[in-house]
């Protein structure tokens, strides 16, 4: 429950909201139950279905930033060079105004929590719960590169900034940064605005706001983690582009995509199924109110007043979950497992330069994300659904002279591996003669004299015709094998993290959530309870995942194995 310090705070946030003009229409922001902080709740039912209005001017932007008077003058010139990205604009405000003594955004930053369940915020010995997981590593490199980042450039900057302001006492520390970067990636929203919104004709001339290349819904990998951007913003974040990768800005004709704060509906609290989405009203037509984010009722009809109003962060993972928002969903349907082979593994391997050419050639990928849905379709599927999935191999299926010897296996539809990483994997597995009878067909194709250059679907038929799907499926097999001792190294098997978490339920704790698990260490309600904290709880629950997806992913890999090599594949 909330104390009385946290109403008091609530109170004057709800006073701030009103003079910047944000319309709590048909909702009510309080504490939950259920320890998320505070959320946002219905009150009383809207004709229109919005629950709640905030002009954008109140949203903390790239272009608030720069239009700040104390920031904008230091940070304009390091923006306009590329020092510095927007998202580390928006850090950087969020940092200085935490410390800022008379700062006008005090009753918002008093709302926003003060601790993060995300793994940079783990204790050393909770981070070792994670151990050998995915997530385990990037926390290590992403934590290593703020550090960096701070002490390089952040440090300096912002006790520079309170200076100015008159402010020589107050001392910035990593912490502080942290916390910045906790709510930015937490609480930020990818924001669709109108070009005329970004670029106001009478500053368009002078502005150098950065838009990047990336579209609204660009999906990629880099480093070791997944990104990509959807309502919530970004999915997981890459850990060298954190802070220093792409900009957050995409042009999508007259729609500019822009990360930002709202004040408002960022304490909106995610669920599978949303009961609200939020959408922008740049004509006042629908609210009233011009450039503005509005939250919209999913149902027609009125809400049970007190009902909690969730939206969805999108279709993501635990490892997601986790990374960003600082929590994860037990049996997660959206569950994934990321596969790589490591690049600097292939200096190592035989006829390593050949083979680089030819996974450059066929641009084939190395790494993959394989969701538990893939599962539905695979040798071992309980789904009644027919598979739908035969023109992912037409690619196989050639009319070269000097192709068609190689039968098309019979297990092609159950398949679950992404084509673009097996090609990979084929690859890699080549042996000498395979190499000379790759390069010696791909000459009979493209000719004598070289007329052309093969295609990358020609290059890939040409690899598989010359190897089949043994040598990728056993280098798969490996692969998962390894990643599966990995994850059970520190902490044990799949059905040892389901007996940490048997009997486990919850009590709500002011500052963090306590997770009590039946044991022989402490007495309440006269039941033997242990204590397990919520990171621990979340660490579990993440990595057991992992290992259930690796077990069945390793299942449908070694019977895709045995079919290829009783098919002479």
């Amino acid at each position: 429950m909330a104390n009385l310090e946290d109403e008091a705070k609530l109170e004057r946030f709800l006073q701030w909201l009103q003079v910047n003009k944000v319309e709590l229409r048909g909702c009510k922001i309080k504490y939950c139950h259920s320890n998320k902080g505070f959320g946002i709740f219905s009150a009383s039912g809207t004709s229109d279905g919005v629950l709640l209005v905030v002009p954008l001017d109140l949203a903390i932007t790239p272009m608030r930033v720069l239009q700040d008077p104390l920031l904008g003058p230091e940070c304009r010139a390091m923006f306009e060079e590329g020092e510095v990205d927007d998202r580390f604009l928006m850090i950087l405000f969020l940092t200085v105004e935490r410390l800022r003594k008379s700062s006008s955004w005090k009753p918002y930053f008093d709302m926003l929590p003060l601790t993060f369940g995300n793994p940079l915020c783990f204790t050393d010995d909770e981070l070792l719960e994670l151990k050998g997981t995915t997530l385990y590593r990037a926390t290590e490199l992403q934590k290593k590169r703020l550090q960096s980042l701070y002490d390089n450039q952040v440090k300096g900057l912002v006790k520079k900034l309170l200076t100015l302001e008159g402010d020589s006492e107050s001392e910035v520390s990593f912490e502080d940064f942290l916390w910045a970067n906790s709510i930015f990636w937490t609480r930020a929203l990818n924001i669709p605005l109108p070009h005329s919104y970004v670029f106001p004709k009478t500053q368009e001339r002078d502005s150098n706001f950065a838009v990047s290349k990336d579209s609204e819904d660009s999906t990629k990998y880099s480093g070791d983690l997944f990104i990509g951007k959807d309502e919530k913003g970004c999915r997981v974040q890459d850990v060298s582009s954190q802070i220093n990768g792409v900009t957050s800005a995409s042009i999508q004709g007259e729609t500019i995509w822009v990360e930002g704060l709202v004040p408002g509906i960022d304490f909106c609290n995610h669920d599978l199924k949303a009961a609200a989405t939020w959408e922008v009203d740049g004509t006042g037509s629908i609210t009233g109110v011009p450039f503005s984010m509005y939250l919209l009722s999913a149902q027609q009809s009125p809400f049970a007043i007190e009902r909690e109003i969730s939206i969805s962060y999108g279709n993501k993972g635990n490892e997601e979950l986790l990374y960003l928002y600082g929590f994860v969903i037990d049996n997660n349907p959206d569950d994934y497992l990321m596969v790589h082979y490591p690049m600097e593994a292939i200096q190592n391997v035989p006829f390593s330069d050949s083979k680089v050419q030819l996974l450059e050639a066929q641009k084939a990928e190395l790494r993959c994300l394989l969701p538990r849905t893939l599962l539905d379709h695979g040798f071992f599927s309980e789904s009644t659904e027919k598979s739908e999935r035969t023109d992912k191999w037409e690619g196989r299926v050639c009319n070269y002279s000097w192709s068609g010897q190689r039968k098309l296996p019979s297990y092609l539809n159950k398949l679950v591996f992404p084509e673009s990483f097996l090609t990979g994997l084929r690859t890699i597995a080549l042996l000498e003669e395979q190499i000379f009878l790759v390069s010696s067909m791909l000459e009979e194709l493209v000719g004598p004299e070289g007329e052309r250059q093969p295609s990358d679907t020609e290059v890939q038929a040409a690899v598989w015709e010359a190897c089949g799907d043994s040598g990728a499926l056993q280098l798969l097999v490996d692969l998962l094998q390894t990643k599966m001792m990995d994850l059970e190294e520190n902490s044990g098997t799949e059905e040892c993290d389901t007996e940490l978490l048997k009997g486990v339920h919850t009590t709500e704790c002011q500052e963090q959530q306590i997770i009590y698990k039946e044991s022989l260490s402490q007495e309440i309600d006269g039941q033997m309870q242990q204590k397990l904290s919520r990171n621990r709880f979340s660490s579990i629950v993440y990595r057991r995942g992992q290992k259930q997806l690796t077990r069945l992913f390793l299942k449908e890999a070694e019977h895709a194995l045995q079919l290829a090599l009783r098919e002479g594949n």
